[in-house]
């Protein structure tokens, strides 16, 4: 064999691999157009402990037939607060479950005449849509059978073009030479499995790859196992790489998915060979062969059956046993990526209505009590995100900001939502007047938090509005409007002091003369840009945006004061029941 045949080969079978990964993507795309809107759904909701984690990613997967989709979904739904860490941890062991059944649809694509139906099931799914009828949802279906049968010829053609080793003595020769060192041909073989899966960035590929291999008995079962860990490590890199934008959460959930795979295949290279004879004796068992505890006695035609086998005995086992120890599972991951304070405060957490719903009124009050008091937090740091979008030298800087602002927005509506639901949940129990009297002004109390985020999204997208127009501000409208900002801050921080009272103490006198001075500032800002306009100082453009901005202030302060209003309601209620004869000592 020359230099030129050896080209040949490599042509053949890099063309024989990109069409079976082609075929593999449109399957898996069309699946998450018919499935992958109700995929999202259900990932977000249907993690609230373990077993539930593990079913969703595992149904998910088998789905979309695509564990790295699930997974990169999985690390942005982290990301953006919708999942937990262990909830992600959980989909994702799910997931490698769910992964599983592609290498099933590849067996069967091996042991089945596929060319006899490959082309007349393709012009089907072409024509369906022009002639059946017509929609998406059809034309995704369509889309998926094209992706199954393109994905069945190029499974055929890596059947084809594979080179026969058996007319090459010298790397027959230097295989066998490899398989006779132990453990240490498992573990160069679970090296080889993680680097090819980097390389071609498909674990399926891989996995029809080594299927062929052992049908054609150039590599033994035990081989076969490793290269089939060595894939499971691999595939983890996809999530690792979304993971690099993301925050310290959505990296600690790719992370957990590497260690998850790691420390599967530690364990079961602790008792490697005996499984490789259990997977050997269950595979001739299904096929009704002379089962035997002997990997090593194993038909040729019956290892691809055995290492598929092994690939979902392999993540189910693995899940099973791994699925006790989620809380360890993070601390490690907790380990390999520190969480700073300042972006602690940026995730998306309940930390006390989280644990779910009590039978007693009182401790579901305080424990929503305590998460307005974080919400409160959250619009104060949000707020503090408005200044450097002035300040911004650079567009890079404007939009990392801005990108803060976005985030927060988000966070503040599911605060609302959550702690509004869990309030209407608790005010539905049997409350006194003044628990009652609590939930009513703990719900405005959400709504207007939430109105203030609202408002300061508003700004930042006026700001942004400005920049893109290229609209400029002259020194005394920016120091104007610095002067507005801290007027607002100071009524945020009377605002928050009044949050924190526990309802107890507030005071409402500072939180009026806060919102005082900011529409008093508004009234005399309102009159100089009328004169302004007037006398021709600025033009429309710069005047809209301006009288814009000082507006979405004062409206932020009409929020901030409803705020207050509401505690004060409460407080007072809380000492007329107080001091009434009939109250309860």
């Amino acid at each position: 064999m020359n230099i030129w045949d050896i080209i040949l080969i490599i042509i053949k079978f890099a063309g024989a691999v990109v069409v079976f990964i082609y075929g593999m993507k449109l399957m898996s795309e069309g699946l998450q157009r018919v499935a992958g809107g109700k995929m999202r759904r259900v990932l977000g909701r249907r993690t609230s402990n373990s077993l539930r984690g593990i079913a969703t990613g595992t149904a998910v997967t088998a789905a979309i037939q695509s564990s790295t989709a699930t997974t990169v979904m999985v690390v942005s739904f982290v990301n953006s607060g919708i999942l937990t860490l262990s909830g992600a941890i959980a989909v994702i062991m799910g997931a490698n479950i769910g992964t599983t059944i592609t290498s099933w649809i590849i067996l069967l694509g091996m042991s089945s005449s596929a060319e006899k139906f490959v082309i007349p099931l393709i012009v089907f799914a072409i024509a369906a849509p022009f002639v059946l009828m017509k929609g998406d949802k059809v034309k995704s279906i369509s889309e998926f059978i094209i992706g199954f049968g393109t994905m069945l010829v190029g499974l055929q053609f890596l059947q084809d073009v594979m080179p026969n080793l058996i007319q090459h003595d010298a790397l027959l020769e230097a295989l066998h030479s490899c398989s006779d060192w132990g453990l240490w041909t498992i573990l160069l073989f679970i090296l080889i499995g993680a680097l090819l899966t980097v390389l071609i960035q498909a674990s399926s590929a891989v996995m029809a790859i080594t299927l062929i291999l052992t049908a054609n008995g150039w590599i033994g079962l035990d081989i076969a196992a490793a290269i089939i860990m060595g894939q499971n490590i691999g595939t983890t890199l996809t999530a690792n790489i979304a993971a690099r934008v993301a925050n310290s959460s959505g990296k600690k959930a790719a992370r957990a998915h590497f260690v998850f795979n790691m420390v599967g295949s530690a364990l079961t290279l602790l008792v490697f060979y005996p499984e490789m004879n259990l997977i050997a004796y269950l595979a001739e068992l299904a096929t009704g062969s002379n089962a035997r505890l002997d990997y090593r006695m194993l038909p040729v035609a019956l290892v691809p059956l055995a290492i598929t086998i092994f690939h979902t005995f392999f993540n189910v086992v693995n899940t099973i046993i791994l699925s006790c120890f989620i809380p360890q599972f993070i601390k490690v991951v907790d380990w390999m990526v520190p969480t700073s304070k300042e972006e602690n405060e940026d995730e998306f957490r309940l930390r006390f209505i989280s644990g779910g719903f009590t039978n007693t009124a009182e401790l579901n009050i305080q424990a929503a009590q305590k998460e307005i008091e974080g919400f409160s937090r959250r619009i104060l740091r949000m707020f503090t995100f408005l200044p450097p979008l002035r300040t911004a030298k650079d567009d890079e800087e404007f939009d990392k900001t801005m990108a803060q602002i976005e985030k927060y927005e988000g966070i503040s509506d599911r605060m609302e939502m959550e702690i509004a639901q869990f309030l209407t949940k608790t005010a539905a129990a049997d409350l006194s007047e003044e628990g009652s009297q609590r939930v009513s002004s703990m719900l405005r109390i959400v709504d207007n938090l939430e109105s203030i985020g609202d408002t300061i999204f508003q700004i930042a997208m006026t700001r942004k509005n400005k920049r893109e127009t290229a609209v400029h501000f002259d020194q005394g409208l920016n120091a104007n409007l610095s002067h507005m900002t801290e007027l607002v801050q100071q009524a945020l921080d009377v605002m928050d002091q009044n949050v924190n009272g526990e309802f107890k103490t507030i005071d409402l006198d500072a939180a009026y003369e806060a919102e005082q001075a900011i529409n008093s500032y508004r009234d005399v800002l309102r009159k100089r840009h009328l004169d302004a306009l007037k006398l021709g100082v600025y033009d429309f453009a710069v005047g809209n945006a301006y009288s814009s901005l000082y507006a979405l202030y004062e409206k932020m302060g009409d929020y901030i004061i409803n705020v207050s209003e509401a505690i004060d309601n409460s407080v007072k209620l809380a000492e007329t029941i107080g001091e009434s004869p009939n109250s309860k000592e």
